[in-house]
């Protein structure tokens, strides 16, 4: 990985996560994570179709955030074990991919992330009195 000096986007990239997370709350982060994480995750996925060493930064980036969101499940939260195994899994499918990316497991992984991403959108959404999704934090 370039420094961000040498690397603008990454540095901008970096701003506007630092400023989106010092505005949010607790489902808000959750919400943030998802986002950055699947975005990583096709980021790794477009680098595998380039050449796998090119994957390794996004899939590092992934894995961290997930390590993140398994770590920051609320003690209180009625499904935290479920959560903690769910995200803990994912990082290790994560991991796994670092040395040698392999494609079909890159999207099965941003595919269960987007999916719960998709789900915490919908719960916000105006009208959705019902809906609720386990925040992370």
């Amino acid at each position: 990985m370039r420094p961000f000096s040498q690397n603008p986007a990454a540095a901008y990239r970096k701003v506007d996560l630092d400023a989106r997370i010092e505005a949010s709350g607790g489902d808000d982060l959750t919400r943030i994570c998802l986002e950055e994480a699947v975005t990583a995750l096709r980021q790794a996925e477009l680098a595998c179709a380039v050449g796998g060493s090119a994957a390794r930064d996004p899939l590092s980036r992934a894995h961290g955030i997930t390590l993140w969101l398994c770590r920051g499940v609320a003690s209180d939260n009625p499904l935290r074990e479920a959560l903690v195994q769910f995200y803990g899994g994912l990082a290790a499918q994560i991991r796994r991919n670092l040395a040698r990316p392999i494609l079909d497991e890159i999207v099965a992984v941003r595919g269960d992330l987007n999916d719960l991403l998709q789900a915490a959108r919908s719960v916000n959404e105006p009208g959705n009195v019902n809906g609720s999704v386990p925040e992370a934090a």
